[in-house]
C-alpha cells in the first residue's frame, strides 16, 4: 500500500537533504567568489577563518625557508672558510719545507766548501822561513861538509826567527842530531820527510801532528855551523843518507823560492 502527501502540503526536508543543500550553496558561493547579504553569518566566519589560517600557514613556510637557506649558506661559507684554511696551512706547510731544504741545502755547501777549504790548507806547503831566500844550494861543495856536498839548503836567518812546518806531517824526532844541533824531522802526509837543523829552540815533540805554517821552533847556531841560519833537507826516509834536492821538492809543492 502506497503513501501519498496530501495535495497543499508539504513535508520538511529531510537532515541529509538539508546538509546537502547547505554544501551546495557553500560551493557554488565559494566558485563564484561572492559572499553578500544573503551568505549565513557562520559561513562568513568560517570563510574568514580559513583565509587568515592559509596566510599565517605561507609566512610561516616562508620564515622557515629563509632560515634553511641562511643556515645552507652559513654552512657553505664555513666550509669554504675551512677549505681556504686548509690550503694556506698546506701552502705554508710547502714553503716551510722548502726554506728548510734550501737551507740544508746551503749549509750542505757551506760544508763542503768549509771541508775543501781545509783539505787545500792541510795540502798547501809554504817556505819554512817566511820573507828568506837561499843562501847555500843544494850540493854545494866544501870541506865544512863531512860528505863533502852539502845535503840540504840554507836559510839566511838571525838567532830566534820563527821556523814553519813546510807541510801537514807527524813529528819523528825532535831533539839533539849532533852535526845539525837542534833539529825536527817530519814524516809529511804524501810519505816524504822534511829536516830542520841548527834551532835554537824546539817547539814540537815526537808524534805531535803539524799543519802547514805552524811554527815548530826558533833558528840558531847549534851544531856544527860558522853562523845562524836553518838548514833545511827533504828526505825520502828519516835518516841522514836519504836527502833529495829540497829546492825542487819545494817548489813542486807550490812554494816559490
Amino acid at each position: 500500500m502506497a503513501f501519498t502527501c496530501a495535495t497543499g502540503k508539504h513535508r520538511r526536508p529531510s537532515r541529509m537533504k538539508r546538509a546537502t543543500t547547505k554544501a551546495v550553496g557553500a560551493a557554488a558561493l565559494t566558485t563564484t567568489g561572492v559572499v553578500g547579504a544573503f551568505a549565513a553569518p557562520a559561513l562568513a566566519a568560517d570563510t574568514a577563518a580559513e583565509h587568515t589560517g592559509f596566510t599565517q600557514a605561507i609566512e610561516i613556510g616562508d620564515t622557515v625557508a629563509e632560515q634553511i637557506d641562511a643556515q645552507a649558506a652559513a654552512q657553505q661559507q664555513a666550509a669554504a672558510e675551512a677549505a681556504a684554511q686548509k690550503e694556506a696551512e698546506a701552502l705554508a706547510k710547502k714553503r716551510a719545507e722548502e726554506a728548510e731544504a734550501a737551507a740544508k741545502k746551503e749549509r750542505a755547501a757551506k760544508e763542503r766548501a768549509a771541508r775543501e777549504e781545509e783539505r787545500k790548507l792541510l795540502s798547501a806547503y809554504v817556505a819554512p822561513i817566511t820573507g828568506s831566500y837561499v843562501s847555500t844550494g843544494y850540493k854545494s861543495g866544501g870541506a865544512v861538509w863531512s860528505s863533502g856536498s852539502h845535503t840540504g839548503i840554507d836559510f839566511h836567518a838571525s838567532s830566534g826567527t820563527a821556523v814553519h812546518a813546510v807541510g801537514s806531517g807527524t813529528v819523528v824526532e825532535a831533539g839533539w842530531g849532533g852535526a845539525y844541533g837542534n833539529e825536527i824531522v817530519i814524516k809529511m802526509d804524501d810519505g816524504t820527510f822534511t829536516q830542520y837543523g841548527h834551532l835554537s829552540s824546539i817547539g814540537v815533540s815526537v808524534g805531535q801532528k803539524v799543519t802547514p805554517g805552524q811554527q815548530i821552533g826558533l833558528s840558531g847556531a847549534t851544531g856544527n855551523v860558522t853562523g845562524p841560519h836553518l838548514h833545511f833537507e827533504a828526505r825520502t826516509a828519516a835518516e841522514y843518507g836519504s836527502d833529495i834536492d829540497p829546492t825542487a821538492y819545494l817548489r813542486s809543492h807550490g812554494v816559490k823560492l
